[in-house]
């Protein structure tokens, strides 16, 4: 079972995958508990359009999504401006344009683009596993360090605020860590899939997590889980792609504590 940890390749695969499975969930709950899941959607498929354009002007592709998905985050507050009361419509707007955008360029470019579509992490390279880490640490470091900001905007932004803390700056702090998270998530696991690991982690622990610290780390447990069982899972069984796998693994896992639950609370009634 564990054949797989005498491959160089497959040692990458799970270091960068760990690093992701840390920092992801971190990004994820905040985004669950304030209901902007939607985000993850826009930044992700946004982040195809940065590949791409990173392709066709010579730049490395992770960096351009990253630079490309921050352009995009900023962008989102001044598109809402213009649509007070459906803010929601400014998320659609600019993940429109990224989709559209990284269609008619996707004519122009190698045939590997695909690869971002549902991610290549068994074929990371060295200098991708080093991009992932730095970004892991500053990710984390700067999630711990304004944990008790990012608790308190994530529960209730207007009481944040009266409360003395700068919602502002919070936000747009938070948001460029979900832009440069997802970016590069996006280049490993897939830009098409990436957002559903900001949400299934977090499902599955809001189920056992009593509060806001035990919310975060059951959805980091979770989430390393269903990577590492991913990645065993798509390199033993030929044609599976692992992102799409660590997808499944997380949604089954969550369909069956919903189902142990609901069997629990009516053996206990």
């Amino acid at each position: 079972m564990f054949d797989f940890l005498h491959y160089p390749f497959m040692l990458k695969a799970l270091l960068t995958g760990i690093m992701l499975a840390c920092i992801i969930p971190c990004v994820g709950v905040v985004i669950v508990l304030k209901r902007l899941s939607m985000i993850g959607d826009t930044l992700s498929h946004t982040s195809l359009a940065g590949v791409a354009l990173g392709m066709l002007v010579g730049w490395d592709p992770s960096v351009a999504a990253i630079l490309y998905c921050v352009a995009t985050a900023l962008s989102i507050e001044g598109v809402r401006k213009w649509f007070p009361g459906h803010e929601d419509i400014a998320l659609a707007i600019l993940m429109s344009l990224g989709i559209g955008l990284a269609g008619v360029l996707s004519g122009f470019v190698p045939a590997n683009f695909n690869a971002f579509l549902f991610g290549s992490v068994m074929v990371v390279a060295d200098y991708e596993v080093y991009l992932v880490a730095g970004i892991a640490v500053l990710v984390m470091l700067t999630f711990l360090l304004l944990y008790r900001e990012l608790f308190y905007i994530a529960l209730d932004e207007r009481g944040a605020k009266l409360a003395g803390v700068p919602v502002g700056v919070i936000n747009f702090v938070f948001t460029i860590l979900t832009a440069v998270t997802v970016a590069v998530a996006a280049r490993t696991v897939g830009a098409l899939i990436v957002s559903s690991l900001l949400v299934i982690p977090v499902a599955c622990a809001m189920q056992f997590g009593k509060s806001y610290l035990q919310t975060v780390l059951f959805s980091i447990l979770f989430a390393v889980t269903f990577t590492v069982t991913g990645l065993m899972l798509s390199f033993h069984i030929q044609n599976l792609k692992p992102g799409g796998t660590i997808v499944l693994t997380g949604v089954a896992v969550l369909l069956a504590v919903m189902m142990g639950k609901s069997v629990f609370k009516r053996c206990v009634v």
